[in-house]
């Protein structure tokens, strides 16, 4: 089974960069999105479903032109799961879930802290967060989160460590709180292949730091404890650019 996470930067803007044509190309059998930026009318869903996936799932922010997640399938789940219940969390839309027979698949997009209230808000939401997985894998063990957390776990995650150690994304209580998370029944797929530096998610477009590869990991495919056996690979598409991000994939076993 092959699992695609990307964070779009606004699928409107990413379908006029090429976006289908790259989709067809890369062929996942689910792919979740994060920071859709638009509600489901807006979209012409058949572009989608004429790429093969039939079975889309929409879960957008409240605020139009802002957050949002999706997850578009080849097959339809047994079950779709939107938001988490909390109200806090679902107003922004940052989590959407599928359930098939063996594997239940999360599309997750948690805030930025890009000031004092937002970095509190995303404290907030990395706390019930925790609470609300620590209570799903008691009736689905077999979960993956996929997603922009919006963390670099460590050193290696980040083209600048030291200068970069007071910035949201970086501070020692967002790499703390991502470590406790892994901690709690999860592997970061990608470090299970792969130890190298230099692998980023997401570039500023600032100083043409892409070109440069001055990024940050902050995309993952974080997988539950009981499907590692499962696991085929893992690694990061940087080619793709429709994005300030780039998406990452994950092959598992059936």
């Amino acid at each position: 089974m092959k699992i695609i996470s990307y964070n779009v930067n606004g699928i409107r803007a990413a379908l006029k960069k090429g976006f289908i044509e790259w989709l067809k190309s890369a062929n996942p059998d689910v792919i979740c999105l994060q920071e859709i930026k638009a509600m489901e009318e807006q979209l012409d869903v058949s572009v989608f479903e004429e790429a093969g996936y039939r079975y889309h799932y929409w879960f957008s922010a409240q605020k139009k032109g802002y957050s949002g997640v999706a997850i578009l399938c080849k097959t339809e789940p047994n079950h779709v799961e939107y938001g988490t219940g909390i109200a806090s969390m679902d107003y922004e839309g940052r989590n959407l879930r599928v359930d098939y027979d063996n594997v239940s698949i999360m599309s997750l997009y948690l805030p930025s802290g890009t000031n004092d209230a937002r970095l509190q808000h995303k404290l907030d939401y990395m706390d019930m967060f925790q609470v609300y997985i620590d209570e799903l894998k008691t009736r689905i063990p077999n979960l993956i989160i996929l997603g922009d957390y919006n963390i670099c776990h460590e050193a290696i995650d980040i083209h600048n460590p030291v200068g970069l150690s007071n910035v949201s994304g970086f501070l020692p209580v967002e790499r703390e709180w991502i470590g406790n998370f892994l901690d709690r029944g999860f592997i970061d797929s990608f470090r299970h292949f792969n130890k190298e530096p230099e692998h980023y998610t997401w570039w500023s477009y600032r100083a043409n730091s892409r070109a440069r590869n001055k990024g940050w990991r902050l995309d993952y495919a974080l997988v539950s404890d009981p499907l590692q056996e499962k696991l085929k690979r893992s690694v990061i598409l940087s080619d793709a650019v429709h994005s300030d991000h780039c998406p990452i994939l994950l092959e598992i076993e059936r």
